[in-house]
């Protein structure tokens, strides 16, 4: 599997961190990896350097994270799908720089900024929730600076609890948190379905680290839920649950791997089998 990343995108995320040194640090574009990216912002959303018509106006009023943030406001599982992308980020960042992969840790701790977080800065703001940029950037910056374990734990957990008190502040349009917590999973479902695909067609790590990320928020959404979700609607329930354990063997870790053995076919076919219990 080739070592290549995502770009920043072209919301002014390279400008904002020039001052520490990081504007040079996005990763290569070569043999596919940015167009099989871009292929992923169509379908999926994923941005690769901000290309597709999202970002900045595009189509359907989605950001570069696969967004609709003009639906975020009142959407308590679009609001939520945004925080958990920006939590998929902070924790395949972590489980990266734990594999070894100092940039791209860096890179993903990033990468939320551009993706989503400046486009729901309205939608945020709007619900009370404090800025929370600046967790990303620095966290970012401290990696590819050198910083220690206990900075970067640091910096991690103080993002989880900036994202936690961020969902506390959710619309809510009648739907049991039960529900919302199970949309969100499904959300991170498709997402690491749909990235492990790419990552299979072209051979390289960004989308394959992006998926690992869905598939870890997607789980601790279902997770801090299970019993709710169940009690609820137990088909929703086993499926997620057997969605997450395909993705499991799918992303056994956050390291470059050999081989991509699973079949995207049947992680798509699982996520289809959660969209489907839930009615949607």
């Amino acid at each position: 599997m080739k070592v290549e990343l995502k770009t920043w995108g072209t919301l002014g995320l390279a400008t904002a961190l020039a001052g520490a040194g990081l504007a040079g640090c996005s990763g290569e574009a070569g043999e596919g990896g940015e167009a099989g990216e871009a292929a992923a912002v169509g379908e999926a959303g994923e941005a690769a350097g901000g290309e597709a018509g999202e970002g900045e106006g595009g189509e359907g009023g989605e950001g570069e994270g696969g967004v609709a943030v003009g639906e975020a406001s009142s959407d308590p599982v679009v609001y939520g799908s945004s925080i958990a992308i920006a939590e998929a980020h902070a924790i395949a960042a972590r489980d990266a720089l734990a594999a070894g992969q100092t940039d791209a840790a860096g890179e993903m701790f990033a990468h939320p900024v551009s993706e989503v977080l400046l486009e729901m800065e309205p939608v945020f703001a709007e619900r009370g929730v404090e800025d929370f940029k600046d967790l990303f950037t620095n966290a970012s910056s401290a990696i590819l600076q050198g910083a220690d374990a206990d900075t970067v734990t640091a910096n991690y957990d103080a993002i989880i609890a900036a994202l936690r008190a961020a969902e506390e502040k959710a619309p809510d349009n009648g739907t049991s948190a039960a529900m919302v917590a199970a949309g969100v999973a499904a959300d991170q479902i498709e997402r690491a379905a749909f990235m492990y695909g790419q990552a299979k067609e072209f051979d390289t790590y960004g989308p394959y680290l992006d998926g690992y990320g869905f598939y870890k928020a997607g789980a601790g959404a279902f997770e801090r839920n299970a019993d709710a979700i169940k009690a609820e609607n137990a088909a929703a329930h086993d499926a997620i649950a057997a969605a997450l354990a395909a993705l499991a063997e799918a992303y056994p870790d956050a390291g470059v791997q050999e081989n991509l053995t699973a079949e995207p076919g049947a992680l798509s076919g699982a996520s289809s089998s959660v969209k489907l219990a839930l009615g949607s």
